[in-house]
């Protein structure tokens, strides 16, 4: 039977596109994955989770495994709140949505405000499975360059005065990564987030704030867009993934209440009682403070130990961005495809992710790719970097 006459237009078009996750190559094993933007497994709190289940099932045995029964599934939204008070952004309940991870919230917000018609703007380069969702609702997506302090809002505005004069549809949501930028490690300077809030009140649109690495910083703290927010045009997109455990699946949404309302109105799934019950009993026993302290530390001697062996072994013309926290350091390699030595690349043993993924236009990120200090030892990553080194420098004898 052919099942196409059954799928709607819009989702016809939506196939069209890349299929989710088309970035993630095979690895060969024993690969050094410099592409993965996972925590190190030495630092996901296992036995201090198992303990935490321990404890909830010992106190409350079958209530976590119902759809409504932990009081602890109740409270992790209040656990939230104190987390993101530490930022300086205050939200009641209300104007909270717990969801399944940040991609979720993503998902949601682009479903409920997105269709055929509206416009998106994001940056380029962005997170590619963002861009993978929003293309599932719209093809009227636009890009906006980011350089080393994140999205370039004078670009931005230059574009929205054209756009007006021109006639043509604002933006109707702004997706940005402003802190510790996932792929490139930029961070927007406050003076950039001001000038982005005042573009989206002068034309009217709402901003799409990711902080999934928000709490990664590997030096002062960075004030989130939220927490400047005057007109509740920013919707705040956070998760538990990089500093807990990303199977647990526990992010959230934070933003006008009128929004959450909508945004829970397509939310469906009831949520996920035993994962943020269990969510909620580790971070009663466990101080998430003392934890993040951990997580900076060792992440920011990570990066420190990629960055000198990028400096050693990649050849000129190679050039980086060094990052101030997150999971990853943005390579330019001119001159070189890297999807098309890719393959080379996994044959010696050492995966990256192409810098064609994170763009709308593909081709304007060839020349690019993505590394990861986060996942891989450090005496693996320095061995995969040199790996790199000679592929390139040969690359570049030819």
């Amino acid at each position: 039977m052919n099942y196409s006459s059954f799928f709607p237009e819009n989702v016809k078009k939506a196939l069209q596109n890349d299929p989710p996750g088309a970035w993630m190559s095979v690895l060969p094993k024993g690969c050094i994955r410099l592409n993965s933007g996972y925590p190190a497994p030495n630092l996901v709190p296992a036995q201090q989770i198992k303990a935490a289940v321990d404890a909830l099932i010992k106190e409350e045995q079958d209530l976590p495994f119902h759809y409504i029964g932990s009081s602890r599934t109740a409270s992790l939204p209040q656990q939230i709140q104190k987390r993101l008070a530490t930022h300086g952004i205050s939200v009641r309940q209300e104007e909270l949505l717990v969801t399944s991870g940040a991609c979720q919230g993503i998902d949601l917000i682009a479903r409920s405000l997105l269709d055929e018609e509206a416009v998106v703007a994001v940056e380029a380069p962005t997170y590619m499975e963002a861009l993978e969702i929003f293309k599932n609702y719209t093809n009227h997506i636009i890009d906006i360059p980011v350089d080393e302090d994140g999205l370039n809002t004078d670009h931005l505005e230059g574009m929205l005065e054209e756009r007006k004069q021109a006639g043509l549809p604002m933006p109707r949501l702004l997706y940005t990564i402003p802190t510790f930028h996932n792929p490139t490690g930029t961070t927007m300077p406050l003076k950039r987030r001001k000038h982005m809030l005042k573009l989206a009140a002068a034309y009217d649109f709402l901003i799409l704030e990711d902080a999934a690495y928000g709490e990664l910083s590997f030096c002062e703290g960075v004030t989130p867009c939220k927490a400047i927010d005057e007109e509740g045009r920013v919707i705040y997109v956070g998760s538990l993934s990089k500093v807990i455990a990303p199977g647990m699946r526990v992010g959230w949404i934070a933003g006008a209440q009128e929004l959450i309302a909508v945004f829970d109105w397509f939310k469906k799934d009831l949520g996920h009682p035993f994962s943020h019950a269990t969510m909620t009993s580790y971070l009663e026993g466990n101080a998430l403070e003392d934890r993040l302290h951990l997580l900076r530390e060792v992440y920011q001697a990570r990066c420190q130990t990629m960055l000198k062996a990028l400096g050693e072994y990649l050849p000129a013309p190679i050039t980086w961005h060094i990052p101030k926290g997150g999971y990853f350091i943005w390579v330019k390699t001119p001159g070189i495809d890297t999807q098309q030595l890719l393959e080379q690349a996994l044959a010696i043993g050492v995966a990256y992710v192409p810098g064609k993924y994170f763009f709308l236009h593909q081709q304007e990120g060839t020349e690019y790719l993505r590394l990861s200090f986060s996942y891989a030892e450090e005496q693996d990553m320095v061995k995969g970097i040199r790996k790199l080194g000679e592929l390139f420098a040969s690359y570049y004898k030819k």
